[in-house]
């Protein structure tokens, strides 16, 4: 197959095995689902959500958060690991959410990409999943499906993103986001993968994975 084949056989089979993608982090809105983007950074989803239930019944809203100190937060996320960075990042990031966009999350990348712990893989989930806007989240997950499946050379982020951009179409690119995640997770797992046994690997994937990135 070529890329532009392969791509197609990809979308079809991730369809087929994910017709439905709920988001893993649970979240009732834009800022609740930016705070547990943050701080999945290095943490499972599934200890997010042990996580966040705590910490948004103290605060749910920027308003709300920032009338707790950096302390408190911290103590609260513990458990998600990286706590002084994160609740720093998550009371800076709501004080200039309530002074600057008037509570609002900012639905655009500059602005969100602005705030303190945000950079561009965490941006553009907020704004797929938040906003509905077309946007290809990368994080070290789906680059090494993409360089297993050879349609990125496996330097960087950046260009697996610019790669899946070229081969997919954009009306797919929110909800590929998530099939791919959760095939990663069911079939195509960093260690203990068997090409013979992955439904994609299978078929278009590279014969050598141990020199993944």
């Amino acid at each position: 197959m070529n890329k532009h084949e392969s791509a197609i056989f990809v979308i079809e089979t991730l369809d087929r095995l994910y017709p439905e993608t709920p988001i893993p982090l649970d979240h009732k809105d834009p800022y609740t689902l930016l705070i547990a983007v943050l701080l999945s950074a290095q943490c499972t989803d599934s200890r997010v959500n042990t996580i966040t239930p705590k910490l948004f019944a103290m605060a749910d809203n920027p308003y709300s958060m920032i009338t707790h100190s950096i302390e408190e937060i911290a103590e609260i996320i513990r458990p998600c690991g990286l706590s002084p960075m994160k609740s720093k990042g998550i009371y800076g990031l709501s004080k200039i959410i309530v002074e600057q966009h008037g509570g609002k999350v900012p639905e655009n990348f500059k602005d969100l990409e602005a705030l303190p712990g945000v950079g561009h893989k965490t941006a553009s989930v907020v704004m797929a999943q938040a906003f509905g806007h077309p946007a290809v989240p990368i994080d070290t997950h789906i680059h090494r499906l993409l360089w297993r499946w050879k349609f990125t050379n496996g330097k960087n982020v950046e260009q697996s993103e610019r790669d899946f951009k070229r081969l997919f179409p954009i009306e797919k690119w929110n909800k590929l986001h998530l099939q791919i995640i959760f095939f990663g997770r069911e079939h195509c797992r960093a260690r203990g993968h068997k090409r013979e046994e992955c439904p994609i690997c299978k078929v278009i994937g590279r014969v050598d994975t141990e020199n993944r990135p």
